[in-house]
């Protein structure tokens, strides 16, 4: 796994723990959990395009 990929997985898993923990809030601010979810779903298209461009090169 590259260096990339690796910081963009760990970033991955701290949105999901976010989202997470936000979700377990008495009042969760859905404002904030749409935010999470958009950066969460950033992340996880620019692993796989970096996982495609690697896997590409072979």
């Amino acid at each position: 796994m590259t260096t990339i990929a690796y910081r963009l997985h760990a970033v991955h898993a701290r949105l999901k723990a976010e989202i997470k923990r936000e979700l377990k809030r008495r009042k969760p601010d859905e404002y904030r959990l749409t935010k999470l979810k958009k950066l969460k779903l950033a992340i996880k298209d620019r692993l796989y395009a970096n996982v495609r461009r690697s896997v590409s090169a072979f």
